[in-house]
């Protein structure tokens, strides 16, 4: 086989030769020492011959990867001392790849590698040397043990295994702050040359951040960064081998950069002063209107507070922070009245409830607003002097007795009549009637109390104008008691004269159950007539 010369190592390698003793002491085995070599001695000593100890040489063996010349790779030489150069000595070449990938001249010993090697995929391999008697086929030297490295060229570049990258990094931070640290790997070896020797530089996101050349720490470049004018950032980041000289292979990637919000924005209201229209019917406790202060932070540091800072505004509203959209709802605390007050004025005041002391120095993170409330008249229902009323008459008096009387009276401003009726539905209208004009109660018939003693009637009132609108107000009507029943004796009852009766004298004589005391009864005829009536215990 034809060898190029430029195929060989340099010649300083070449040179590097050296002798391997058959792996050292240990491998070394030494010749058999024939009878005829050993001399017997007068004293019977037997003396030794020894013949010269054979050995290999053989040069360092290095193939450099990725060859792509036309020719086989010259890798080195095997070379036994005991080769005169009469082709009389075979070398034998076993192991990994042997015979495929390296292959050896039997007679010089030289070994060329036939392909292209990768040393990212294999390092090295281990191979075995042997040298025969082309003759008589008997090792001249042991079966060696060598290896052949494969030496590195620049043939990968860096890349970032874990790139795209996603970092953040708060606002208004100080100039050098950390924020990512990003690392590429080159699988050329690192410890040969500068092939894996990486330098980090930034192609894209100056002036705003920078990155160290050795470390690969991505860092703020500017001082006091405000999310509020730009909040996203994309930074590239080059690692380049060969100590970043010039023919070296790079890799990049890509680090999408945020800025985290801080609180360094307090609340602002839009405007100063706020108008707010709520009818004197709103509902106590609903909300009768919404203010909101704009804050341009985000979360927590955008959370406000609203309070009403002034008595007026706070004994009639409250205002509470709606979480989902940050604005101040207004509620009714007591029930308005457009007749007594119109307007309200109330201070309302917004805070962050998360302050940060770094930014202390901007100022309050306060602001306040002046709403102004008017009350809206609305028409409402007249309203009854009482919230109930108590009426009595005696029973028996004729139809059309005067029983008491109702007043309501409109509460607007315009104070129109009002005009009274009865719930038509309740049984007392059989008995009761009420004016329309002046709300008097009369009865319609008259009453007994033994039969009915108590009434509940209702009593409703409409303004003339608008007669939709209805209240209403409950009367109780106590019939009064009048002596208009004489005494009866019951039929079924045993009557018992007095032993002690005279005469001229009615006299009854009861037996009273729950004492078991008998008593007597004398009821004259005046005593009858006026329902006077003595009693007397006579045991």
């Amino acid at each position: 086989m034809r060898i190029s010369t430029t195929s060989c190592l340099c010649p300083f390698l070449v040179c590097l030769c050296f002798i391997q003793r058959c792996y050292g002491a240990s491998h070394h085995v030494p010749a058999k020492v024939p009878s005829k070599n050993q001399t017997k001695l007068a004293n019977g000593e037997t003396e030794v011959h020894h013949r010269p100890k054979r050995g290999w040489i053989w040069n360092q063996f290095f193939v450099l990867e990725e060859h792509m010349g036309p020719d086989a790779q010259y890798v080195g030489k095997l070379h036994s001392n005991s080769d005169k150069g009469d082709g009389s000595v075979r070398y034998i070449l076993s192991g990994e790849g042997a015979g495929t990938i390296f292959i050896i001249d039997e007679v010089t010993g030289d070994i060329h590698a036939t392909k292209s090697l990768d040393r990212e995929r294999k390092t090295h391999y281990v191979l075995h040397a042997q040298a025969l008697d082309r003759n008589t086929e008997e090792a001249l030297e042991p079966k060696s043990e060598f290896i052949i490295k494969v030496q590195d060229i620049n043939d990968n570049a860096p890349k970032f295994p874990d790139g795209p990258f996603v970092a953040t990094v708060p606002e208004m931070s100080e100039l050098g702050t950390s924020v990512l640290q990003v690392t590429a790997t080159d699988a050329d070896d690192p410890t040969y040359g500068n092939s894996a020797r990486i330098v980090y530089s930034i192609l894209q996101g100056q002036p705003y951040f920078s990155v160290d050349p050795k470390t690969g720490i991505i860092r703020t470049a500017l001082a006091n960064m405000d999310r509020e004018a730009r909040e996203h950032y994309t930074v590239v980041i080059q690692a380049k081998d060969m100590a970043g000289q010039v023919g070296g292979l790079s890799g990049s990637t890509t680090i999408n950069i945020t800025l985290t919000d801080v609180n360094d924005n307090p609340p602002k209201f839009p405007q100063k002063n706020y108008q707010l229209y709520v009818p004197e019917s709103a509902q106590v406790g609903k909300p009768v209107g919404k203010i909101k202060a704009n804050d341009e932070d985000l979360g927590i540091n955008a959370d406000i507070k609203y309070s009403i800072i002034n008595s007026e505004g706070a004994n009639m509203f409250s205002i509470s922070t709606d979480r989902d959209t940050r604005e101040g709802v207004i509620s009714l605390k007591k029930p308005l009245n457009y007749e007594r007050k119109k307007t309200y004025t109330l201070h309302i005041e917004g805070m962050n409830t998360h302050m940060d002391p770094r930014f202390s120095y901007i100022g309050s993170f306060k602001d306040t607003a002046t709403l102004k409330i008017s009350v809206g008249d609305v028409d409402e229902a007249p309203v009854f002097s009482m919230d109930y009323y108590i009426m009595d008459v005696y029973e028996n008096a004729p139809s059309g007795t005067e029983v008491g009387a109702v007043t309501a009276r409109d509460p607007d401003s315009r104070n129109s009549p009002v005009r009274y009726f009865m719930d038509s539905k309740e049984e007392g209208e059989r008995y009761f009637r009420i004016e329309e004009s002046s709300g008097v109660v009369r009865t319609t018939q008259p009453l007994d109390r033994e039969d009915i003693p108590w009434h509940n009637i209702t009593v409703m009132a409409s303004e003339v104008d608008n007669p939709s609108l209805l209240s209403h107000v409950p009367v109780t009507v106590q019939v009064l008691d009048v002596n208009d029943n004489p005494p009866e004796i019951a039929a079924d009852g045993e009557v018992i004269v007095c032993e002690s009766s005279r005469p001229g004298q009615v006299s009854v004589f009861f037996l009273v159950l729950k004492t078991q005391k008998y008593i007597c009864l004398w009821i004259s005829t005046q005593q009858i007539k006026y329902g006077i009536i003595k009693k007397y215990d006579l045991t």
